[in-house]
């Protein structure tokens, strides 16, 4: 359907005169919603959906909905989180009838949903994060989000068993609480391996800066670490850099194995398209959609990608081992006694932590054995 429209939507609503040339004056749009399917889903992407990163797991998801009798997707990338998206929002609305939107970068929420929300009553909004709040945000908003941080242990896991220097490296945007928890959760999975691993964190200060991205990971094998892992938009930089080098690399958002075949030993993917048929159904059926919906490996939200031909028998068992516990559900990535790179107490004897604890959502440390601030 997007197909249907050269000119970008954003371009396209720029000017009330272009609206009304094509007779968007209104919320409403009865000629383009006379010939939309029984439900129109439109989704949103700040980066290229093929960037190997967070925009492609998302657009992996959205395109398992396009066999599904009855719903058309429309889709737009490279929007910014600025006004532009709720440019893009309105057009989905008006121009293709779309009942059910998913921006799905951080950004996009507040204020720019938050405003579709207020003015389309009628069409649900949901967000990927866990930003919605029932006691101040509307309901016809809500957020979704997956535990992947289950995902990093099992990466280390891997990586504590082809180290030979004993030394880790990640290539972060910013030490907001999700990625403390990526983190720290690499380095535990090396560490239930062998517990003299550290972990060598460089923070680039952005979610997309390929220089910067770049210059951590030459950094990193620098220092001899030779198992490097991140948590940017698109990994492709860091994992094509590392390989490069001669490291290896754990992946992180979708599959990068084609990137880097040899050196790829595996990843912590999200499994989106397990959540937006989940939305999808509840649509077709008339039900209401949930606002604040959360999932880990046990619940499908999350996947691993499969291990690559370097990962030796040692390490394909243990990695077994621990992804059947964690699918069994409260698997504990932070458990005591352990302290912070600061020597805080942050989990006391018999202590333990699920992902799903309250406690993580406001992660501001990084544990023992991570080189590393958070400043």
């Amino acid at each position: 359907m997007t197909a249907r429209f050269t000119l970008n939507r954003r371009e396209l609503l720029k000017t009330s005169a272009a609206g009304a040339a094509l007779g968007l004056a209104s919320a409403s749009f009865p000629i383009s919603r006379a010939f939309a399917a029984a439900a129109t889903v439109g989704f949103i992407y700040v980066g290229p959906k093929d960037d190997y990163g967070y925009n492609q797991a998302h657009a992996e998801g959205a395109a398992a909905l396009k066999g599904i009798e009855g719903i058309t997707v429309v889709e737009e990338e490279n929007v910014p989180e600025t006004v532009d998206v709720q440019k893009t929002m309105e057009s989905m609305i008006n121009l293709d009838g779309a009942s059910l939107i998913f921006p799905t970068s951080f950004g996009y929420f507040d204020p720019h949903m938050l405003a579709m929300c207020a003015k389309f009553p009628d069409v649900q909004f949901r967000h990927c994060g866990g930003m919605w709040n029932k006691d101040k945000h509307p309901m016809n908003a809500g957020s979704y989000f997956g535990y992947i941080g289950m995902g990093q242990y099992l990466n280390g896991v891997v990586a504590g068993h082809i180290s030979k220097s004993k030394k880790l490296g990640f290539v972060a945007a910013k030490p907001i609480p999700q990625v403390l928890l990526n983190i720290n959760s690499f380095l535990l999975g090396a560490r239930s391996v062998d517990p003299t691993i550290t972990c060598q964190v460089i923070f680039t200060g952005e979610w997309s800066l390929a220089v910067k991205e770049a210059e951590a990971t030459n950094a990193l094998v620098d220092q001899g670490i030779d198992v490097i892992t991140c948590h940017v938009d698109s990994p492709k930089v860091v994992v094509e850099t590392a390989a490069g080098r001669g490291a290896f690399v754990c992946g992180y958002h979708a599959n990068q194995s084609p990137l880097a075949p040899e050196k790829y030993l595996t990843g912590a993917e999200w499994n989106w398209a397990k959540v937006y048929k989940m939305f999808v159904d509840d649509l077709i059926a008339g039900k209401p959609l949930p606002n604040f919906t959360r999932g880990g490996l046990a619940d499908g939200f999350v996947k691993m990608s499969p291990l690559g031909p370097a990962v030796s028998e040692p390490a394909r068992k243990q990695f077994d081992a621990t992804l059947a516990e964690m699918m069994k559900g409260g698997f504990s990535v932070i458990k005591g006694p352990l302290k912070s790179n600061k020597g805080a107490v942050v989990a006391t004897e018999g202590q333990a932590f699920a992902e799903t604890a309250i406690e993580l959502e406001s992660m501001d440390y990084l544990v023992d054995g991570v080189v590393g601030s958070t400043a």
